[in-house]
């Protein structure tokens, strides 16, 4: 099925009995009744309620949601505290969802079908959370510009060749710190403390802007390099807008230390929040995101790999090429944090 009847059938099926809410309302708008899940998602809307609503369709359990920022809605979920309505914190980024696990907004919530079709790796071994779709952090370079065979591993990325040379967003985000906290698993702090160091001598302009500038940038030929997430690039590739098409054919895939760990994975994730009051049909949602019907839906319309094995990459991720993984225990990203931004800090990653 291609993308946009993909996308046709999940936005024509049960839209009536999901309630979306963009902006943050009152406690009081949500009962405590059977038959229904309240979700709290720092996903834009767009991403995730033709999924909502499809899962109304078969399950006939109404979804009410909430989006917002990240930080914001974890800030919300700890003022609330037992008066949560939330029954499921939907978050991007490992190390984001160990900090909800931290602050004591979620709860361990097994499931034989969820520790089943996702990998250990990506999720919390004790049950707190569950990673439901993968993005790479990888480096993207300008064709004509870059010999590839120049390119090997993140590592790599802090040598005096690449002056001048790198686009990368600030120290301040997690998709960058995870990064850095994948290295410390792998190097250990001290090394990935100079490699930050030779990294930030190779910026080609101060940090700004979101993944999506730094690829704009390079494209514009204000750098050769730059790092972001592949969904970025995924929306690029696959816009119907031209310009933005023939900013992205500018630009090709590099999968970085493919002779030893792998490229770089995230995830987005879910978790139950603490004081859920629909636990089951909360979990019967989590269950129901990793279904072959919702992780493909998620690959073709994200832009996103998919959590569960067996599940086919889309064409659209696939022309990005293949690559080997690392396979870090990712709750590691949200221990290794702290480490991670203070080496940052040190070495004037502004």
């Amino acid at each position: 099925m291609d993308k946009k009847a993909l996308s046709k059938l999940f936005i024509t099926l049960g839209s009536a009995a999901l309630v979306s809410v963009a902006s943050l309302l009152p406690t009081s708008v949500f009962a405590d009744e059977s038959g229904l899940v309240n979700v709290y998602s720092a996903r834009k809307e767009a991403l995730i309620k033709p999924m909502l609503e499809r899962f109304t369709e078969q399950t006939g359990i109404t979804v009410n949601l909430v989006t917002g920022k990240a930080d914001a809605l974890l800030k919300r979920l700890e003022v609330e505290g037992s008066a949560s309505p939330a029954d499921l914190f939907v978050t991007v980024d490992a190390g984001r969802l160990h900090r909800a696990k931290e602050a004591g907004v979620l709860q361990v919530s097994g499931s034989d079908q969820l520790n089943q079709a996702i990998p250990a790796s990506l999720r919390d071994a004790e049950g707190y959370w569950y990673g439901m779709t993968q993005r790479a952090r990888t480096i993207f370079y300008v064709k004509g510009k870059v010999n590839p065979d120049e390119l090997s591993t993140y590592e790599d990325l802090a040598d005096p060749k690449w002056k001048g040379r790198i686009c990368v967003r600030s120290s301040n985000n997690i998709y960058n710190q995870s990064l850095v906290a994948s290295m410390v698993d792998a190097i250990g702090e001290s090394k990935t403390e100079a490699w930050a160091k030779g990294l930030v001598k190779n910026f080609a302009k101060p940090p700004s802007g979101g993944d999506t500038d730094q690829l704009k940038a390079a494209a514009a030929g204000v750098c050769d390099l730059a790092i972001a997430n592949t969904y970025y690039f995924g929306r690029l590739l696959n816009s119907d807008d031209e310009s933005k098409q023939a900013l992205a054919s500018k630009l090709v895939a590099f999968w970085p230390n493919q002779n030893d760990r792998g490229v770089h994975m995230n995830v987005s994730g879910v978790g139950v929040t603490k004081h859920a009051r629909n636990i089951d049909n909360a979990v019967k949602l989590m269950e129901f995101m990793t279904s072959a019907e919702s992780q493909t839906w998620y690959a073709e319309i994200n832009n996103e790999y998919p959590v569960v094995e067996g599940v086919k990459i889309p064409a659209n991720l696939a022309s990005m090429g293949e690559f080997s993984a690392d396979d870090i225990v990712l709750s590691k990203l949200g221990e290794n944090n702290r480490a991670a931004v203070q080496l940052m800090d040190r070495a004037g990653w502004k």
